[in-house]
């Protein structure tokens, strides 16, 4: 598969829309959107690569109140027949449905492989990957089980996302200021983690999110690590023009 002529792919993550609040989220839903406008024109298919939200969770007929703005544009760009590729982050995992039916945008919960113009792409959130972060792992596993997922959706909704609210702002506190500066190769979970997977397949790129920090990182002669960064500081993205990968940093507002 190749892109097509004068045609791009994007990849893009780590929106965190709602956090900390609206007042502050609202601008930055709205620099989203005006990005999908600008990128219109010669997008041949769209990666978001998790968190778009700081969190989501689809009751049976309840979805999270708000951002309107961007889900409008994604159903924009989806009926206008562009391909968008969703991949649930650790702050929105629990999408069950609503983007696949209403939006109609395909949603992984996995890693995938992807291959345009004879390049393989591993493309996924991230959260979960690499050495280390044992207790989130343990965490997630709990998360994603049927059960406790059910147990979620006997809390009313404004009992529930309130409590999903109050656990993502610790989790960001906890992270303090490590998305502010490269680690080093030796400490990047997800550096490590490429490294192990080369050791079982070749890949082209690795491309993912989660990390907030723009990182483009040579692993071996033909194969590179990408992290999209976020757009609560960063504003950056990832693109594939057919030939190489772009990693963009704009300057931040």
């Amino acid at each position: 598969m190749i892109p097509a002529p004068g045609k791009k792919i994007y990849f893009i993550s780590d929106f965190h829309l709602g956090a900390p609040n609206f007042a502050q989220s609202l601008p930055r839903e709205k620099r989203v959107v005006e990005f999908l406008h600008a990128i219109e024109e010669d997008v041949d298919s769209l990666f978001i690569l998790g968190d778009i939200f700081d969190f989501w969770f689809e009751y049976k007929q309840v979805v999270p109140k708000g951002y309107t703005r961007l889900l409008g544009r994604l159903a924009e760009m989806s009926d206008k027949g562009i391909p968008i590729h969703v991949f649930t982050g650790n702050h929105d995992l629990w999408m069950r449905g609503y983007f696949e039916n209403e939006l109609r945008i395909r949603v992984y919960h996995e890693p995938k492989i992807f291959e345009w113009s004879g390049k393989k792409f591993f493309i996924g959130h991230g959260d979960g990957l690499g050495p280390g972060d044992h207790g989130y792992k343990r965490l997630k596993k709990i998360f994603r089980h049927p059960v406790c997922q059910w147990m979620f959706r006997q809390l009313h909704p404004d009992v529930g996302i309130g409590l999903a609210q109050y656990f993502s702002r610790t989790s960001r506190e906890a992270t303090g200021s490590s998305d502010q500066h490269f680690l080093g190769a030796e400490n990047e979970w997800l550096i490590q983690y490429c490294y192990r997977k080369l050791e079982q397949q070749s890949i082209d790129y690795f491309i993912f999110g989660h990390r907030h920090f723009p990182i483009d990182f040579s692993l071996k002669e033909k194969s590179r690590y990408i992290n999209t960064g976020d757009w609560i500081r960063h504003f950056s993205y990832a693109v594939f023009n057919g030939d190489d990968v772009q990693l963009i940093r704009p300057n931040a507002l």
